[in-house]
């Protein structure tokens, strides 16, 4: 009795255990089981997922690269002057680093893991947080310049046309403006669209350049046809120097050939330019009221006897003509000269051979008192400009201390003085200020074959000098010399000034 009982007891609890094992084991084998179930089910991103603001929400892994690789590696739409043009990414420096981004979300998405399974465990439904990345890429800028410069700028900037003279007439058809890629406001404008998912469109800047001036190789070829056109036979040498950006445009042409430039023409009137600047940096300032009076009568009326007292009382009662001629020596002005005083009977005070005169190829047999070229005498107004305008200049350079700014001024209200309403002052629109000296005289013969003005023209578009010389060996008649000298300067006035009443 007594070992049945002990027998029996010892058999119970190891069907106990056999029990307990089973038990175990079903319950371990059930959570691996449901381990994998929610293993499974963890391999999907949370509802309402974002990564690079694109749902992602019950995607695994590779659905959720998939759909960001097919996402942002759609093309970029550039639009340019009315232009489209459907750019790929990777063409505009854009990478994008998907795994980086995956890896993110799927760490954030694990971090309460445990209580997550406890609650699968339990079948309580709590949803999973949803996560959000954002986008992990980078943009070199630097290509999207080039691919700026490179592509889209030959290919669709225009450049400025400029403007064109009208054949036959005096006018200047106007230029069309422009427009190139402003590279750092449309790089700035790119990089929205390659980071948006859904926003992949990018509007270019584009900087417009103004249309462009007509070319002085254009106004010349007209202003050579208007000579030939007018007075083929008269020889014309014209000067012009543009006084805000130092263009300049010099030739010298007759019987419709062009003819090397820088010839000596009888200076005539035009003379009495350098005589002013002689006086006056002879003078003390403020200038004495004779003086003054004597430069008006000089310049503004072109009276001779003004001219021989003032270079005789203020320079020299006998060389006066010869310091005049030294003064412009020191400027540098090898061409230009006053021999002898104007008066009639006036001695021959000194016979100069210059460059200009003793050429091989042309001789105008031009006065031997008074001689110039165009280039110098421009050259000379150009210092009086600037010397007016700054204190700067050839002038206030070749005499320092000498001639002031207010005494320059002076210089140019004197020229404006000169109110003669033919040459170049003919050729501008009313009110347009001009300081200059004309000049022409008879020679031996009796007859006019030099015709002569020297300015300074201030207009809208710009200011200028500009100095026309003419000779005819026969005979120039004034009314045809006059037409053609407007006519030149009316088409200058509009070459500065085609963009003038914009």
């Amino acid at each position: 009795m007594d070992k049945i009982s002990l027998s029996k007891l010892l058999e119970r609890p190891l069907l106990l255990k056999l029990i307990s094992a089973g038990l175990l084991i079903a319950a371990i084998g059930l959570t691996l089981l449901q381990l994998s179930a929610f293993k499974e089910s963890q391999k999907y991103f949370p509802s309402g997922s974002m990564i690079a603001e694109i749902p992602v929400g019950g995607l695994d892994r590779k659905e959720a690269g998939d759909l960001l690789f097919e996402t942002f590696n759609q093309p970029v739409e550039l639009q340019y002057q009315g232009h489209r043009l459907q750019i790929s990414p990777i063409a505009l420096g854009f990478k994008m680093d998907i795994e980086a981004m995956l890896s993110e979300a799927e760490q954030l998405s694990q971090t309460s893991f445990g209580a997550a399974f406890w609650n699968y465990l339990w079948n309580i439904n709590t949803p999973s947080a949803a996560v959000s990345v954002p986008l992990s890429a980078e943009i070199n800028q630097d290509s999207i310049r080039q691919f700026l410069l490179n592509e889209i700028s030959p290919r669709y900037d225009q450049p400025p046309i400029e403007a064109t003279p009208v054949a036959g007439q005096t006018i200047f058809e106007k230029g069309q403006a422009g427009y190139a890629i402003n590279l750092a406001e449309s790089t700035e404008a790119i990089l929205p669209a390659l980071k948006s998912p859904t926003q992949r469109t990018a509007k270019l800047v584009a900087d417009e350049t103004p249309a462009e001036p007509p070319s002085l190789d254009n106004l010349q070829i007209l202003l050579k046809q208007q000579i030939y056109l007018s007075s083929p036979d008269t020889l014309v040498e014209i000067y012009l120097k543009d006084l805000e950006d130092n263009r300049s445009m010099h030739f010298a042409v007759q019987n419709n050939e062009e003819i090397p430039p820088e010839i000596a023409f009888t200076a005539a009137s035009t003379i009495k330019i350098p005589v002013m600047i002689s006086v006056l940096r002879r003078t003390e300032s403020p200038t004495p009221e004779y003086i003054t009076t004597m430069l008006q009568q000089m310049i503004m009326y072109s009276k001779n006897t003004d001219t021989d007292q003032l270079m005789e009382e203020v320079i020299d009662p006998i060389y006066g003509p010869i310091y005049v001629t030294e003064d412009l020596e020191s400027m540098g002005l090898k061409n230009t000269f006053l021999g002898g005083y104007f008066y009639l009977g006036a001695p021959l005070l000194r016979r100069y051979e210059t460059p200009a005169n003793q050429r091989l190829d042309i001789n105008l047999a031009p006065d031997v008192y008074n001689q110039t070229t165009p280039g110098e005498m421009g050259t000379l107004l150009e210092g009086v400009y600037h010397c007016a305008k700054d204190e700067t200049g050839l002038l206030t350079q070749t005499f320092p201390g000498q001639l002031t700014q207010e005494e320059c001024q002076f210089m140019i209200r004197l020229l404006i003085g000169d109110r003669l309403p033919y040459l170049i002052t003919a050729g501008l629109p009313e009110g347009t200020q001009i300081a200059h000296k004309h000049g022409w005289i008879e020679e031996l013969d009796g007859l006019l074959h030099t015709m002569s003005d020297a300015a300074i023209v201030y207009t809208p578009g710009g200011d200028y000098t500009l100095t026309i010389y003419m000779y005819h060996p026969e005979h120039l008649i004034f009314d045809d010399g006059n037409r053609l000298m407007a006519q030149l300067s009316t088409t200058i006035y509009n070459f500065f000034n085609v963009y003038s009443s914009d």
